[in-house]
């Protein structure tokens, strides 16, 4: 059994605590460890598993927390790489009274992970690698990693799972460039998770029947379409069946889908899951359930790494 790799992402949220404001006009700003790859290790590693980030950060204190939290979380950050050029990646947010959200990124480090930076990331050590798209989807030299990875992980055989992660804040002008690549990941992987405005958005179907039909026609891979309090659609080897969720009072639903990642790929790792030997119906069935678990977990605690830190392996019991 090997490691996970997650790469993509690790980033500072700079949450708007003066509710109601615009960024503009607010004063109080609450720091936030983010990006969704580095979630996905977080509960990862949380939950008892192996799993190293590959990112890249500024030289600057924030990408300092970010490092420091990731190895405090017990994630390997041997490949998360700092920046002296480029100042670590920001998101801030503000909640608007109509519950809009006015939102400014600013993009850094983390767009510049190279292949060239892959360098000392020896790949035989992998047994799963995710890909959490986000900012890679938005150009630069991360874009061409992925891919780059990707195409690595096919030949050599590693399980692929990929979370498309859109984001309307980012990508509201490229949804076409946004859906064109994430197809590329789709096609390619062995697992992927989607939403259900990410199922109507990547398929342009109007029920999530119709997109859970085209995805099943168009892949190969299992797939997980989460669909909040009605549960998660599971489809594998040509059916589909609504696995329930876990009955919660959310105090903040944060980090729930990289929580519910996360609890899928320990899973798999821990019974020695690859392309070739993936787990039967039954067996999906059980995972995503424990999935559903992890993300109902989460939806308890404040912020999605404080949340993790109340992940282990005995909520599956």
């Amino acid at each position: 059994m090997g490691k996970i790799l997650c790469i993509g992402e690790a980033l500072i949220d700079m949450i708007c605590t003066d509710k109601g404001k615009p960024l503009s006009q607010g004063d109080n700003f609450l720091k936030k460890a983010g990006g969704a790859p580095a979630n996905v290790a977080a509960a990862i590693s949380a939950l008892g598993g192996s799993v190293e980030m590959c990112a890249k950060v500024g030289t600057d204190p924030f990408g300092q927390h970010l490092v420091k939290l990731l190895h405090e979380m017990g994630v390997g950050t041997q490949n998360v790489l700092r920046d002296p050029d480029h100042f670590t990646t920001f998101a801030f947010v503000s909640l608007m009274e109509n519950g809009e959200r006015d939102f400014y990124f600013n993009r850094g480090a983390d767009g510049h992970l190279s292949v060239a930076d892959l360098r000392n990331v020896n790949l035989s050590e992998y047994s799963i690698i995710h890909f959490g798209s986000a900012t890679a989807f938005l150009g630069g030299p991360l874009q061409e990693t992925y891919i780059h990875l990707l195409q690595q992980a096919r030949k050599l055989k590693i399980l692929v799972s990929f979370d498309p992660n859109y984001r309307e804040l980012l990508f509201g002008t490229m949804k076409r460039a946004f859906t064109q690549q994430s197809w590329t990941y789709l096609k390619a992987c062995d697992f992927f998770k989607v939403s259900d405005e990410e199922a109507f958005l990547l398929t342009g179907a109007d029920t999530i029947e119709e997109a859970s039909a085209i995805l099943m026609q168009e892949t190969t891979a299992a797939f997980a379409i989460t669909l909040g309090a009605a549960g998660t659609l599971l489809g594998v080897n040509g059916t589909t069946k609504i696995i329930d969720s876990i009955p919660v009072s959310p105090v903040d639903t944060t980090g729930a889908g990289d929580a519910f990642v996360g609890a899928v790929l320990y899973q798999l790792n821990e019974m020695g899951a690859s392309p070739n030997k993936l787990p039967d119906a039954a067996g999906w069935e059980k995972i995503v359930l424990n999935a559903n678990k992890a993300g109902a977990r989460t939806c308890l605690y404040m912020g999605a790494m404080e949340a993790f830190r109340h992940l282990n392996k005995q909520i599956f019991e």
